[in-house]
């Protein structure tokens, strides 16, 4: 599986670690930046990542900025995006499992290293159960397409 990865300076030390365990684990990882710690606008790398996941080229997408939360904002008015920011894993496995989710967005502000590796593996080993769930991430669709 390919996986778009990408963060603004806040995400940067976090988007390392999170890249080399996501290959560690065997996942194929596209890397969308950003190169330095200097100031950058977060909108720029989750439009990037979120295209990558639209385009088809990546199944899955991983943001990360200083609360996870501007970053996924962003990502979100990009149709066909469901970005979940998340601080735990629960909410991690949730947002695949009942919401589709298709990106992952982690502060680095927020949680450390070791929590955020438990959250990405708890978001990358669950998948959508569907069901009861297919109506609603449906009826989410629907609101994208007459809104955006």
């Amino acid at each position: 599986m390919r996986v778009a990865v990408g963060s603004d300076h806040g995400g940067f030390n976090l988007r390392l670690v999170i890249k080399a365990h996501l290959i560690e684990r065997g996942y194929e990882v596209v890397d969308f930046g950003v190169e330095c710690k200097e100031s950058c606008d977060y909108p720029d790398y989750a439009l990037k990542v979120a295209s990558a996941i639209t385009s088809g080229d990546c199944e899955l997408g991983v943001l990360v900025c200083g609360t996870g939360l501007g970053i996924s904002i962003a990502a979100n008015k990009v149709r066909g995006i469901i970005a979940a920011p998340v601080s735990d894993t629960f909410s991690a496995e949730m947002a695949r499992k009942h919401n589709n989710a298709n990106i992952i967005a982690l502060g680095e502000r927020v949680v450390g290293e070791g929590l955020a590796l438990k959250i990405i593996d708890s978001f990358f080993d669950a998948s959508f159960e569907g069901g009861r769930h297919e109506g609603r991430v449906d009826k989410i669709r629907a609101i994208e397409l007459n809104n955006l």
